[in-house]
């Protein structure tokens, strides 16, 4: 696409003006955003603009422009021209651990009308990534070309792939610096990374899970509260209307922890809902009720709830997966054979409690960081990970344990690991014998101030 030229502004004047908590125009957000594409600017220029954005923030109107213009600076996907008869919308989190919604959302709401091009991504840190789940099954390719993704979008109705080069490609650059200057913690420079990818997708309608509590990006209240208000406000004033919902991190979402073993765990939902792990049913048929309305196929918000419940549960999203998985690369019959291609390790390992009790609190991110240091996940973009390492039937907090019961079961490909998981998790999770106060999945809904508009 054409690259509007902007005004030939001295960088460092711009990071100044920043640094000192002045208001940055369009026209200079546009020149530096067209600097991160062009490489005018250079690392450490952008570090420096990034540390004062850090440091002194930006105003609604600021951020929606460093948004607009990173979503300008590659291509945007056009839906137009295949007469598609439902809405585009899409759903993205901040993640977590045990983060698996994405697999079995898409395809509930592509079942029930809607059109889902989901742009996702890999894990770095604690918390788990889509596509590395995605990897997991073989032949499944999440990064196909555009031609190949607006088709499945427009056959099945839903595509989980990893960003392109040409969507957003600004973001790419300075989402890097960012991570090694240690100005990733913006709540400005978070919307406008995560929107830039989202808008760019072309969508009608957006909905966002921010999820907070110690297993999450966003660990207290009040910042899972700045970054959802920003959210819904910079995307509904670039004209997608957002929702966003805070949700609860504090214990592992779901009963597995890993990549294909995540995916086994979707499977078994997709096939068999009435088993599935009540809070996972919860957030992900939540979030589908809020797609369906948002995106104007169901107006009333109980409605929708129904109707993403039937879908699940009459075998229509499970076979919307099926298909999906199928026209990406990946093998037909997954859902019907999935140890066939979803292999299970050499060592599965009970980690057996030492004391019974009530599980009354979690450290998700320590359990987490374990999983990462078994290369389940990566602590650097460069890392390969272990697709095949994992927890599985992870206890929950509420629930009673007995002593020598299993806290999870570990796969592993050899047993001098075993020792170290099983110091690890016991450590991580926390006895008692008072049962906890039940906590909500979802503790708020947020949309655009209209001031803000």
């Amino acid at each position: 696409m054409e690259i509007k030229t902007h005004n030939n502004f001295l960088p460092q004047e711009l990071i100044r003006k920043k640094r000192d908590g002045l208001i940055l125009n369009d026209d200079e957000i546009g020149f530096l955003v067209q600097g991160i594409s062009n490489f005018s600017l250079t690392d450490a220029q952008l570090g420096a603009f990034a540390m004062a954005v850090f440091h002194k923030g930006m105003n609604m109107d600021e951020r929606i422009s460093l948004t607009q213009h990173m979503t300008n600076s590659g291509n945007i996907l056009q839906w137009k021209d295949l007469n598609l008869n439902g809405p585009i919308v899409d759903k993205h989190s901040t993640g977590g651990v045990g983060d698996k919604v994405s697999l079995m959302l898409a395809p509930i709401v592509a079942a029930c009308g809607g059109y889902v091009p989901m742009i996702s991504g890999r894990g770095l840190g604690h918390t788990g990534g889509t596509l590395d789940k995605l990897d997991s099954i073989p032949g499944y390719n999440s990064t196909p070309d555009e031609v190949k993704f607006r088709r499945t979008v427009q056959q099945i109705g839903c595509a989980i792939i990893g960003q392109t080069e040409q969507l957003a490609p600004a973001d790419k650059r300075f989402y890097a610096i960012r991570d090694v200057t240690a100005t990733v913690e913006s709540i400005s420079l978070i919307t406008a990374s995560i929107l830039s990818k989202k808008l760019a997708s072309g969508l009608d309608a957006l909905v966002m899970d921010v999820k907070t509590g110690n297993g999450a990006f966003a660990d207290t209240y009040k910042m899972a509260q700045e970054l959802a208000q920003s959210i819904a406000d910079v995307a509904t004033g670039s004209g997608v209307p957002t929702r966003c919902l805070i949700t609860d991190m504090n214990q592992v979402l779901g009963s597995s922890v890993g990549n294909a073993v995540e995916v086994l765990e979707c499977i078994d939902f997709l096939v068999s809902p009435t088993q599935a792990d009540k809070r996972l049913v919860e957030i992900t048929l939540g979030l589908a009720a809020h797609m369906l309305q948002i995106s104007g196929i169901e107006t009333n918000l109980d409605h929708a709830l129904s109707k993403a419940q039937k879908t699940l549960n009459n075998g229509a999203a499970a076979e919307t997966f099926s298909r999906m998985v199928s026209a990406l690369g990946g093998p037909n019959d997954l859902l019907q054979t999935p140890q066939k291609y979803l292999k299970p390790m050499t060592i599965v390992n009970p980690i057996k409690s030492t004391k019974s009790g009530y599980v009354t609190a979690m450290d998700v991110r320590s359990i987490g960081m374990s999983m990462v240091s078994l290369k389940a996940g990566r602590s650097k973009a460069t890392d390969n990970i272990d697709h095949g390492v994992g927890l599985t039937s992870l206890v929950q907090i509420g629930q009673w344990i007995e002593i020598d019961q299993p806290l999870a079961f570990v796969h592993l490909h050899n047993t001098s690991d075993v020792s170290k998981i099983e110091r690890e998790l016991s450590q991580a999770i926390t006895l008692s014998d008072t049962p906890p106060k039940e906590s909500d999945m979802i503790y708020e809904i947020l949309t655009a101030h209209k001031e803000n508009l």
